[in-house]
């Protein structure tokens, strides 16, 4: 739960909440099912009260349990991602915290060139490209 408190925003309160969260959800359902079944049995129509009981109410609750599932393992599997990726990060000796750093204090771009700055001997888009690598040509008659 300290998780929960930590303005830094190195740790993830997601996963330790996710069951608490999914367990809330069920008892929605629960309950919301129940006013419905008693709602429909209420309003003097036998058919409709069975049909909410047997029919109408189960499918509501499985759709929207199985959305809400479908929501938290998404969530879940996102950030597995990220912390396996900062781990990945941190073994191949790269900054341990989720924050990025930079060595020379500005972000490194791909072959070392930010986008609109040409170096000497590069391509007209301004990049360097790999050895070996050819660029599309674009569109032809400016």
């Amino acid at each position: 739960m300290k998780n929960l408190f930590d303005l830094s925003f190195t740790r993830f309160v997601s996963p330790s909440i996710a069951k608490i969260v999914y367990i809330l959800i069920m008892i929605g359902l629960a309950v919301t099912y129940l006013f419905f079944v008693i709602a429909a049995f209420a309003s003097r129509q036998p058919v409709m009260g069975f049909l909410v009981l047997l029919v109408i109410g189960p499918l509501f609750v499985l759709i929207y349990l199985a959305l809400a599932r479908i929501g938290l393992e998404s969530l879940i599997a996102g950030i597995r991602t990220a912390e396996n990726t900062a781990e990945l990060v941190r073994l191949q000796g790269g900054p341990s915290s989720g924050v990025p750093s930079y060595a020379s204090g500005a972000p490194q771009y791909p072959y070392g060139q930010a986008p609109g700055h040409a170096n000497p001997g590069s391509t007209p888009s301004g990049y360097n490209y790999p050895q070996g690598y050819e660029p599309p040509a674009g569109p032809t008659g400016s």
